[in-house]
């Protein structure tokens, strides 16, 4: 005897879809099958057609790179509404920015910080700390918060956007938004570039030796190739005096980072960590002091030198296009003119504090 024996329909079965898609994922658990990270390509090709606009301009223009990164980055805001553009732009605003810090390890040596005499190196910090104040009492003034001041005074204080990036990495988008550190960014770059332009000549209408000249330029300029640049607008001499102070002023970069991590405390994602490990200094920032000594040690050839600038570079200005990228156009509208106002008082009161040491003690 037989049977009629006919296919079941699954669809129509109680659970029967249930029952597939539990015998689905089971074969492919057993099968070792992870979740899928996204892909890096999409976001970091188009991060690099982005970097490699706005060095073009840079090269044929003569305008500071970081900051045509910072506007490139902006105009192309749109292309990170596509969630596989958010896997490498994440990457490249993170990884390349810690790198990039690392790398810059290769232009500083300790023997260059001790070039610099006691006077003039207490001086520079006294500067240092006068600019962090003036970036805190700016925010206060504009009503943002404490941690649009310290990241304006503190970039302002060290490196440009190689310092903002840095402490921004410790302060965190939870405490401040994408928007606010990329118009500060814009802000410090914009600043810096005026600098370059506007001090030497300032420097030479007040009749300012090169040593003088050196310091003031060396001391208040943001970026570390346009205070180098300025220097040497100036004078030879004024211009290795300029290095000297500058490179003194990256490296306080690490203890800066430290204790600003100290004083703003852990943010919501690490207050649940262990003291020892909130306390610690990122491993990108003990990267860079380790790079800095080795550099003390065993003195880098200067082609090696000028190939590690040049990384550093590339990598800083990824990782800023990439931030400008993410940003969020309508936090840039809300926040305004009021955050350049902390890297405006920064600004000032670094130029006049350095200007005051330097007359007096130069």
């Amino acid at each position: 005897m037989q049977h009629n024996l006919k296919t079941v329909d699954w669809d129509n079965l109680p659970h029967g879809g249930d029952l597939f898609g539990e015998m689905e994922l089971a074969a492919r658990e057993a099968a070792g099958g992870k979740k899928k990270r996204p892909p890096l390509f999409p976001g970091l090709a188009l991060c690099g057609v982005a970097a490699a606009a706005a060095a073009w301009l840079s090269g044929h223009y003569g305008f500071p790179i970081i900051l045509l990164g910072l506007l490139v980055g902006l105009a192309l805001n749109f292309v990170s509404q596509d969630p596989r553009t958010h896997a490498g732009l994440d990457f490249a605003s993170r990884t390349c920015l810690r790198w990039g810090i690392v790398v810059l390890g290769l232009q500083v040596t300790f023997e260059q910080i001790g070039a610099l005499g006691v006077a003039p190196f207490i001086a520079l910090l006294a500067v240092m700390a006068v600019t962090l104040l003036a970036g805190l009492a700016g925010a206060r003034l504009a009503g943002q918060s404490r941690y649009a001041g310290l990241l304006s005074g503190g970039a302002t204080a060290i490196c440009g956007a190689s310092a903002a990036l840095a402490l921004y990495g410790v302060i965190g988008k939870e405490r401040l938004s994408q928007a606010q550190f990329a118009l500060t960014l814009v802000g410090v770059s914009l600043a810096s570039a005026l600098a370059m332009t506007i001090y030497p000549m300032l420097a030479a209408q007040l009749s300012l030796s090169d040593a003088q000249a050196g310091f003031l330029i060396g001391a208040s300029i943001h970026d570390v190739a346009q205070a180098i640049g300025g220097g040497y607008a100036f004078s030879d001499a004024a211009g290795s005096q300029a290095t000297i102070v500058k490179l003194a002023r990256v490296a306080l970069l690490a203890p800066l980072v430290a204790l600003t991590s100290l004083a703003i405390g852990p943010s919501n994602e690490s207050a649940e960590q262990p003291l020892w490990r909130r306390l610690a200094l990122p491993w990108f920032i003990l990267a860079f002091l380790g790079v800095v000594t080795l550099n003390s040690l065993i003195p880098v050839p200067a082609p090696v030198a000028e190939t590690g600038l040049t990384a550093s570079k590339t990598l800083l200005l990824l990782a800023v296009t990439a931030t400008a990228m993410r940003s969020r156009m309508d936090l840039l509208l809300e926040v305004g003119w009021r955050s350049v106002v902390p890297v405006a008082t920064a600004t000032l009161a670094s130029f006049a504090c350095a200007l005051g040491f330097a007359v007096l003690l130069l």
